[in-house]
């Protein structure tokens, strides 16, 4: 049987509402997201493209793909993590993200590092 720790990401989310670049009166509601990526694996792999869904409370989604993250395609040999901040704004004061990176391991494997949904919260807004 084949070892599924050797190509293993492990992936931390923390969110922040951003009121200075949003603007409720025009259903804007701006979010950061600090992503903390660690290579919990055997073999070092590059992460080479994100895929995001995200999706406000009103159903709306924007799908994002692109190469890299923040214009970086780390390579994190086993024990090393990358940490990034991004941001992205929806229409609700409310939304999630979910999505996945697409990593290549050195030894030649493709494979997804799935980032669990997660939400978007203004303060205040949830009991």
């Amino acid at each position: 049987m084949a070892d599924v720790r050797k190509h293993h990401i492990t992936i931390t989310v923390h969110t922040a509402y951003l009121p200075e670049q949003s603007d409720p009166e025009q259903e804007r509601y701006v979010f950061a997201y600090t992503i903390t990526i660690l290579n919990s694996g055997s073999v070092a792999a590059q992460l080479v493209s994100r895929h995001w869904i995200i999706t406000d409370a009103n159903d709306l989604i924007q799908e994002v793909r692109g190469l890299g993250v923040v214009g970086e395609q780390p390579l994190l040999k086993p024990g090393e993590a990358f940490e990034y901040t991004s941001g992205t704004a929806i229409n609700t004061p409310v939304g999630t993200m979910q999505g996945s990176y697409q990593m290549v391991a050195e030894d030649g494997v493709h494979f997804d590092a799935e980032v669990v949904p997660f939400m978007l919260v203004m303060p205040r807004i949830l009991h």
